[in-house]
């Protein structure tokens, strides 16, 4: 008698299992199969008595190329003119990286110029209140 529970895979709402294991098992699910979006992985587990467990786990593939914006986001209330930088570059494959279009360019965040702003002040201060007058 089989004393292990079984496991099948399934992705999304397929009938059929991706694959049917006995348990413990390494298992490698390959997402350049799937389309790049919401999907769910649900495991169904028998044991040995006939008992069955389930459990769902949501995920999201992006096997696409990655697109980076800069300018708006997601449920931003906007009016005129809107300047947009938009990135998209591919990751290239498991073996090798693509350097070039890999690093979104982006504007210099606004704490930097305060930053920037309050030490040049300082030091401003400072060099006039330091330097003898004649």
């Amino acid at each position: 008698m089989n004393d292990k529970s079984t496991i099948l895979i399934f992705v999304d709402d397929d009938s059929h299992p991706v694959a049917e294991v006995l348990s413990p098992v390494s298992f490698e699910l390959d997402t350049r199969k799937l389309a790049d979006g919401d999907h769910i992985l649900k495991i169904v587990s028998k044991d040995p008595s006939g008992k069955e467990g389930i459990r769902k786990i949501p995920f999201v593939v992006r096997n696409g190329p990655a697109i980076a914006i800069e300018g708006i986001r997601e449920n931003d209330v906007v009016d005129g003119v809107l300047p947009l930088m938009i990135n998209a570059y591919g990751k290239g494959d498991q073996k090798s990286f693509l350097i070039k279009g890999s690093e979104t360019p982006q504007s210099i965040p606004a704490w930097v110029w305060i930053l920037i702003v309050a030490f040049t002040g300082w030091a401003m201060y400072y060099l006039f209140r330091y330097i003898p007058s004649p």
